[in-house]
């Protein structure tokens, strides 16, 4: 295993309580608890390899490979510099075998991959408008956060083209747009079969949803139970503990 690979602007940090070591632009965009929740939802099904959209850090095929094993993942990004970043987060955690990090545009899929390949997607799509709000200066932060060079349509027309028949895609999305998250997985021939509200505590008002689609999937939605973050002391809740020490591989899976 690789000792220290980090570059100028570059934090080296652990994650899962050592089990994992991942680099970060020190200025740049971070992954976020948001990015732990997908991590966390996501089941891994089929044959073929688990694909990721924007990937930047490859925190969540890192938390993945820590959680399930040996299989295949692919990280999509954009950026060359993350992308770059990734493939160096990867190496320091010996799992080059398993995850591939493809420099590239999810807006131009079928130039990376062949369709109808993949048995899972996952996303943590970028959810400003690119007209809407103020756009922020560092260009990782504001090509993460605002859709520019990708939106949420265009993400889910290319888990589409390389999703197999039943093959399942995984998000997390703003509470507040879950109305326009369902109304286009549906236009893609998505079908949402089970989601989750996340709330900060429990008496806030939902602030993300995790939804997992099924390509040509029937009409049945399973609603888990919500989700809070912290307790009413600002601490986190007993759930989020557990979800922590699920994506840690220190206990057995539960719901999600």
């Amino acid at each position: 295993m690789e000792k220290d690979l980090r570059q100028a602007g570059e934090t080296l940090d652990d994650l899962l309580n050592g089990s994992l070591r991942i680099l970060q632009k020190r200025k740049g965009y971070r992954f976020s608890l948001d990015a732990l929740l997908l991590a966390h939802f996501i089941r891994l099904k089929g044959s073929g390899p688990a694909v990721e959209f924007g990937t930047g850090s490859a925190v969540i095929p890192l938390i993945l490979q820590r959680r399930f094993g040996r299989k295949k993942i692919i990280g999509i990004e954009i950026q060359e510099n993350l992308a770059d970043m990734a493939r160096r987060s990867i190496r320091m955690n010996a799992m080059e075998d398993r995850i591939e990090i493809i420099a590239g545009d999810v807006r131009k899929i079928r130039n990376i991959c062949k369709p109808r390949t993949c048995p899972v997607v996952f996303f943590n799509p970028p959810y400003r408008k690119a007209v809407s709000g103020r756009i922020n200066a560092d260009t990782e932060k504001a090509l993460a956060r605002h859709e520019i060079e990708g939106s949420l349509s265009e993400f889910l027309a290319a888990a589409r083209y390389i999703l197999k028949a039943a093959g399942s895609v995984f998000v997390i999305y703003p509470a507040r747009r879950l109305v326009e998250l369902l109304h286009r997985m549906r236009l893609n021939g998505i079908e949402p079969k089970r989601m989750r509200m996340v709330h900060t505590k429990a008496c806030s008002e939902g602030s993300f949803v995790l939804v997992e689609g099924v390509k040509e999937g029937g009409e049945q939605l399973e609603i888990m139970p919500p989700l809070f973050i912290y307790d009413e002391k600002g601490d986190y809740t007993e759930e989020m503990m557990a979800l922590f020490r699920e994506i840690s591989g220190d206990s057995p899976s539960s719901c999600g």
